[in-house]
C-alpha cells in the first residue's frame, strides 16, 4: 500500500498541473477536487454495508484493479493528446466512486488481519505509510513531471497498484465475519446506523471526526495565500510549510507506533484535540515564518494523533460484524464532508478574511471539544 500511495500522490500532483495547463483556471482545480470527494459522501455508507456482506479482500482486489485501470486510461489519453477537462472530471468522479467502496473495506480489514491485540500498532503503521507517501509522492512528482511528463506519472501510478493487488491475492483472512446476507442492503444499513446511535462513545467519536473534517482541515487550501501574501516566502516557503505539517504528522505516527497499546488513549485524544485547536488559532495569528512552521508542526502531529486514536478506539469497541458499516460512516464523516468544509471556509474567507476564518475554525473545534469533554467525560477513559 505504501508503494501504491506514493503513486497516488504522484498522480494527484500531475493531474492538478494538467488541469491547470489545460484550463488556466483555479476554479476548475477546485471542481476536480470536489468531484473526486463527493461520491465518498454519497456512497460510502453503501460501501460499508458491502464490506460487512462480502469478503473484504475480494472487494479490495476489485477496487484496486479499478483504480489501476483508471490511471492507465488517463495515461493513454494524456499520451495521445486526447485528454480534455471533462474527461479528467469523469475520471475524478469514477475514482471517487471506487474510493467509496474501497476505503470502508480497507479500514475494516485491518482488525481481521491482525486481531485486536495488535490493532494499535497496525493503524499507527498505516498512518506512517500514508504520511510518508504524502511527503515522498509530491516531491517525486515535481521531478517526474519535468522528466517523463504527466502521462508518465499516470503510468507510474497505474503500475504502483500491482504490488498491492499481488499482495492481496496472497493474503488469507482468518477472522472474516459477515453480516446477515438474508437481509436487504437497506436493512443492513439501518441496523448499522441504529448500532451507532445506540452506542454513545462511537457516536461521539464519529461526530468529532466530522467536526474536524468540516471546520479543521480547510486551512490547507489557504496555504498558498498564507505563503505569498501573509508570510511573503513564495513558492519555496510554501513547500516548506506543507512539508512541516507532513513532518509533524509523520513524527506523531511514529510515536504512536512506538507507544503500542497503551492505557490512556482517551486522555491523549482529548489532549491532541485541544492542541490541534490552539495550534490552528496560533497559525491564524502568526506573521512570523518560524512561528508558522512550529504551529504547522503541531497541527500535523495533533491531527494525526487524534484521527488515529479515534480510528483505533472505534475498531477496538466495534464488533466485527458491524465493522464495515461503522467504517463506512467514519469515512463519510472524514473524507465525504471535507469538500463541504472547503466550500464553507472559502465563503467565509471571501467575506471575513483568511486569518479570521482559520481563527474561527480553531475556536469552533476547541469549543466543540470542550463541550464533548463536559457532557461526555467518559471519553477520557476510552
Amino acid at each position: 500500500m505504501f508503494v501504491s500511495l506514493i503513486g497516488t500522490w504522484i498522480q494527484i500532483v500531475a493531474q492538478s498541473w494538467l488541469v491547470f495547463q489545460l484550463t488556466n483556471s483555479a476554479f476548475l482545480l477546485g471542481v476536480v477536487g470536489f468531484l473526486s470527494s463527493i461520491p465518498v459522501f454519497l456512497l460510502s455508507l453503501f460501501g460499508g454495508v458491502l464490506a460487512d456482506r462480502l469478503n473484504k479482500r475480494n472487494i479490495l482486489i476489485a477496487t484496486q484493479s479499478a483504480f489501476m485501470l483508471l490511471a492507465f486510461l488517463l495515461a493513454v489519453l494524456t499520451q495521445m493528446k486526447l485528454v480534455t477537462p471533462s474527461q479528467i472530471m469523469l475520471v475524478a468522479v469514477l475514482n471517487g466512486v471506487v474510493m467509496a467502496f474501497d476505503a470502508p473495506s480497507r479500514q475494516a480489514m485491518v482488525v481481521e488481519l491482525v486481531g485486536k491485540d495488535y490493532l494499535f500498532n497496525a493503524i499507527a503503521l498505516n498512518s506512517i505509510a500514508f504520511n510518508s507517501s504524502r511527503i515522498i509522492g509530491p516531491a517525486l512528482a515535481g521531478v517526474l513531471v519535468a522528466t517523463i511528463g504527466m502521462s508518465g506519472c499516470f503510468y507510474i501510478n497505474g503500475i504502483s497498484f500491482l504490488p498491492l493487488i499481488i499482495a492481496l491475492f496472497f493474503i488469507r483472512v482468518n477472522r472474516y465475519t459477515a453480516s446477515d446476507k438474508n437481509n436487504t442492503v437497506w436493512r443492513n444499513l439501518k441496523e448499522g446506523l441504529i448500532f451507532i446511535r445506540n452506542n454513545r462513545l462511537i457516536l461521539v467519536l464519529i461526530t468529532m471526526t466530522g467536526v474536524v473534517s468540516l471546520f479543521g482541515i480547510a486551512y490547507v487550501i489557504f496555504m498558498p495565500i498564507f505563503a505569498n501574501d501573509i508570510l511573503k516566502v513564495g513558492i519555496q516557503g510554501l513547500a516548506v510549510l506543507m512539508s512541516c505539517a507532513g513532518l509533524g504528522a509523520l513524527i506523531a505516527a511514529l510515536l504512536l507506533a512506538r507507544l503500542g497499546d497503551f492505557k490512556y488513549k482517551g486522555k491523549l485524544l482529548v489532549l491532541a484535540s485541544f492542541i490541534f485547536s490552539l495550534s490552528l488559532a496560533l497559525f491564524s495569528l502568526s506573521k512570523i515564518y518560524l512561528l508558522s512552521l512550529i504551529a504547522l508542526l503541531f497541527i500535523g502531529g495533533s491531527s494525526v494523533t487524534a484521527i488515529a486514536l479515534i480510528n483505533i478506539i472505534l475498531q477496538t469497541k466495534v464488533p466485527n460484524e458491524f465493522m464495515g458499516r461503522v467504517m463506512g460512516v467514519y469515512m463519510l464523516t472524514f473524507f465525504g464532508i471535507l469538500p463541504f468544509g472547503n466550500l464553507i471556509a472559502g465563503a467565509l474567507a471571501a467575506a471575513l478574511g483568511i486569518s479570521f476564518t482559520i481563527m474561527l475554525s480553531g475556536i469552533i473545534c476547541g469549543l466543540f471539544f470542550a463541550i464533548i469533554n463536559i457532557i461526555y467525560p467518559e471519553i477520557r477513559n476510552a
